[in-house]
């Protein structure tokens, strides 16, 4: 049995105390964001609302649901994500498998190309009039298309794939597999950690990107939701909400207890924010396995 001195000990029980402190002050703002939307709105303004809700209720979130706005922000924001997370793994794993190619004529000028897309851009403007010109504005396509390459995902795809052993795709064309073939059926069996963890970044991504409907989408329907809970708490437009409830919930609601701002704006930000929480968990695995075995292989 290992015996730890006395400095080990003071060692170990600072690192293990700034652990917890830091633990805490990341975990509790979303702790507290999620308490009080579970917490009478017009007790919510009293103060007060630590750990637990003072006056539970569901009302914030009936609310919420009721909204159409924000279901079917929720709904684009899910296509969204699947939709874009899909296409843009599998286009940017095929361009890395072939720039992994050492046979690849002009590989060296295309990796240059690629490595000067990460440093230097047109600016919002020259992509906007691009974006606009190519009559991407205002479609759902305006979320897929522009992202469906990513650099620096190849270039980890790209690593991983030269770390693979050269006998699998020799043995496999020998067997009369094809390029695509080879891909699909050894490729990327092989490549489960490395897709599984740039799927996740790819996702996240995705679901928290905000900024560019707010730029390239003026109709409502097509706005995601992390778009309209960006517009909710830039203007503060919950009365909008209520607005937008039909007779039957307005209803139901002046039966409610009373309901604020605030808490209404709480309720939409763990709409919006559970779910790609809840997937962390099923790829965490992947994590060092993925990234590191595909950045560090070179």
């Amino acid at each position: 049995m290992k015996r730890y001195t006395t400095g080990d000990k003071a060692m170990y029980f600072f690192i293990y105390t700034f652990l917890i402190l830091l633990g805490f002050a990341t975990f509790y703002p979303f702790w507290n964001a999620l308490v009080i939307s579970f917490n009478v709105g017009s007790d919510t303004s009293m103060g007060g609302i630590t750990f637990w809700p003072r006056a539970f209720t569901f009302e914030n979130y009936e609310i919420v649901f009721k909204d159409k706005r924000i279901l079917n922000g929720f709904m684009v924001s899910v296509f969204r994500t699947v939709i874009g997370t899909v296409l843009a793994i599998l286009c940017t794993s095929i361009f890395a498998y072939g720039m992994s190619k050492k046979e690849l004529m002009g590989k060296k000028y295309y990796m240059i190309m690629c490595i000067v897309t990460m440093y230097f851009s047109g600016g919002l403007i020259p992509t906007f009039m691009v974006i606009r010109g190519l009559g991407l504005t205002n479609t759902f396509w305006v979320f897929i298309i522009p992202g469906l390459i990513s650099v620096w995902n190849m270039i980890i795809f790209r690593t991983f794939f030269r770390g693979l052993p050269a006998g699998l795709e020799e043995s496999a064309k020998i067997d009369g597999c094809g390029n695509w073939g080879t891909f699909f059926r050894i490729v990327v069996p092989l490549s489960g950690p490395v897709i599984a963890t740039l799927s996740l970044f790819t996702a996240i991504a995705h679901w928290n990107d905000w900024f560019g409907p707010a730029i390239y989408i003026s109709n409502e329907n097509l706005l995601p939701i992390q778009t309209i809970l960006k517009q909710i708490l830039d203007s503060n437009i919950m009365s909008e909400q209520l607005a937008n409830l039909d007779s039957a919930s307005q209803g139901r609601l002046s039966s409610m207890k009373s309901v604020t701002s605030r808490s209404l704006t709480m309720a939409t930000m763990m709409v919006a924010t559970l779910p790609i929480i809840c997937v962390y968990p099923f790829v965490q695995k992947f994590f060092v396995k993925g990234v590191l075995v595909g950045s560090l292989k070179e």
